[in-house]
């Protein structure tokens, strides 16, 4: 994310001698991206970063697949997803590829017992119930029902909830996810036509340091096996840090949508991109204003990318019998577009209050074990005419 952001306390220049009040040197650790070609932050611990005391075991984490390939449009009845109580064993992956892992989760417990780092992928994290506090290396961030969690690869982190009843929708990105190109200027900062700014941003606050020895339960996510390995210090033992590769925050409430007099494209939409796959966030807003403009969307044709969708609140005005926590899976190659009757009754009204998170991903997905289970087996069909 290119916003410039610094917590704690840190040395006036980099790769300088930094010490304690004792005089032992503090350790920096470049976290960086891309080798160092991308964004990095630099941080300064309390203990070296690299002591690990116990690889204690690995678990293979990979999605199981039910259907490689599909043509076939699908409806996943979210809700469904059963709670848990661990928050890794909530996630469950549904629609799957190369480039990303996207899921439902319902944990019931907050992420204390241990911590968690995913290295393979960044993570989009949807709050669609619960408030609570993400807290990681780098400073924690508070959260309610409409966030986003934008957490890069190799964050560690816990969570803490303030109830047992959440759902989110998460993406596991093994592309690093950016705003839109479209949406900033060649200095980084996003332009006046963009649908939010940097101040709309959730930055992390409140930086944990623990100087604190003992046992500590990382767990550690790489090509699809779970790690669990002991490590002689807490993890979030950071004193200070800046720069640009951080965890963040933003509201889909803060969306801004882009109106115009026709029908306006999915793209007005998007929130965040990756080389893969792009998210976008239906929010309330105006309809079209021209005299015969017709509000619902026309059909189209998905030849290059599949097209999902998350429901998450109101009328979701061109669909039939869908409910928060559906999501629907329309794959390339056919066309899709508005249910029977939508297209019509959609005529003359000026408002949608819809709330929905669309990711277009440019590789087919593939539906998992996992999936097949919360399938309606029948939404394929509901376009026929009665």
């Amino acid at each position: 994310m290119p916003i410039y952001h610094r917590l704690g306390t840190i040395p006036p220049k980099r790769h300088t001698q930094f010490r304690k009040a004792n005089g032992d040197l503090y350790y920096e650790q470049l976290f960086g991206t891309i080798g160092f070609d991308g964004i990095s932050s630099l941080m300064y611990q309390v203990h070296r970063p690299t002591m690990v005391k116990e690889i204690l075991s690995e678990t293979d984490v990979s999605p199981k697949i039910g259907v490689q390939k599909s043509i076939k449009a699908r409806l996943l009845k979210g809700f469904q997803v059963a709670p848990q109580d661990d928050f890794l064993q909530s996630r469950v992956p549904l629609l799957v590829n190369a480039d990303l892992h996207i899921g439902l989760a319902a944990p019931r417990q907050s992420l204390r017992e241990y911590f968690y780092k995913n290295a393979d992928a960044d993570e989009l994290l949807f709050i669609h119930q619960g408030t609570g506090t993400l807290r990681t290396q780098l400073g924690n961030i508070p959260f309610e029902y409409g966030d986003y969690l934008v957490i890069p690869r190799g964050i560690i982190y816990q969570i803490d909830f303030d109830t047992a009843d959440n759902r989110l929708l998460f993406a596991e990105s093994f592309h690093p996810i950016y705003t839109p190109k479209r949406y900033r200027n060649w200095f980084g900062q996003l332009l006046e036509h963009s649908p939010f700014c940097e101040r709309d941003y959730k930055l992390p606050q409140d930086l944990e340091t623990h100087d604190e020895r003992g046992e500590f339960i990382v767990k550690i996510k790489k090509q699809g096996v779970l790690y669990e390995m002991l490590y002689p210090t807490h993890p979030f033992d950071v004193v200070g840090w800046d720069g640009y590769n951080f965890p963040y925050g933003f509201s889909i409430h803060n969306f801004e949508p882009i109106t115009g007099r026709v029908h306006q494209p999915p793209p007005v939409h998007q929130t965040f991109e990756t080389k893969a796959f792009v998210v976008c966030s239906f929010v309330p807003r105006l309809y079209d204003y021209h005299p015969k403009a017709i509000p619902a969307p026309y059909n189209h044709s998905n030849i290059d990318s599949d097209e999902l969708i998350y429901y998450v609140d109101g009328d979701f005005m061109s669909r039939n019998n869908i409910e928060k926590g559906h999501i629907t899976l329309h794959p390339g190659g056919i066309p899709h577009g508005p249910a029977p009757g939508a297209y019509e009754r959609n005529i003359g009204k000026t408002v949608t209050e819809e709330l929905a998170v669309m990711i277009d991903t440019f590789r087919p997905l593939s539906i998992t074990e996992e999936a097949l289970r919360i399938d309606d087996g029948k939404y394929y069909q509901s376009w026929l005419e009665a």
